[in-house]
């Protein structure tokens, strides 16, 4: 059995980027990417915050908003539910994948989603800890690729997204 894995360092040429402030200020402020009331929630805990990339602990102020990570209009542009904490969180980006804890953000499989400038998907891959650095690197040694979303598996739902920095 393989040891659980903390954290997969991204190389620098990668960053995790974070979620607009302009964004969260809108959704904190009760309103979503889709104009609609944010719903505000008590977490049962493991909820997964995408604003500080970790889950939610039991009895924390949460807020399920819908977002669009995409800015061209196209048939991949899509609106889905995520979760925030209902208060500004402290920290920076993180420099390396949300892998650890006793329930790691990302969990044990994910997909990684490669999509052109055009915000068309070129490439995917169903990843986990121990392949995702090496499946970014496939998937950003493209020359098409711009960026990779990654997405939690069984709901499709959006984790966090990846730049070339």
């Amino acid at each position: 059995m393989n040891a659980p894995v903390s954290s997969a360092v991204l190389p620098a040429s990668l960053r995790i980027a974070p979620l607009p402030p302009e964004y969260l200020l809108r959704v904190r402020a009760g309103l979503d990417d889709l104009g609609q009331p944010v719903e505000r929630h008590i977490a049962s805990g493991g909820e997964p915050l995408r604003d500080c990339l970790r889950r939610a602990r039991s009895g924390e102020a949460i807020l399920l908003a819908s977002y669009c990570p995409f800015t061209v209009a196209g048939p991949y542009r899509e609106y889905g539910p995520v979760f925030v904490s209902a208060s500004p969180q402290a920290g920076s980006p993180p420099d390396a994948l949300p892998l650890g804890g006793e329930r790691p953000y990302l969990g044990s499989s994910f997909v990684l989603r490669a999509y052109s400038r055009e915000e068309r998907i070129v490439d995917a891959r169903l990843s986990n800890p121990g392949a995702a650095i090496d499946d970014l690197a496939i998937l950003f040694d493209r020359p098409d690729t711009a960026f990779v979303l990654a997405r939690f598996p069984t709901y499709g739902c959006y984790a966090l997204r990846i730049d070339a920095a």
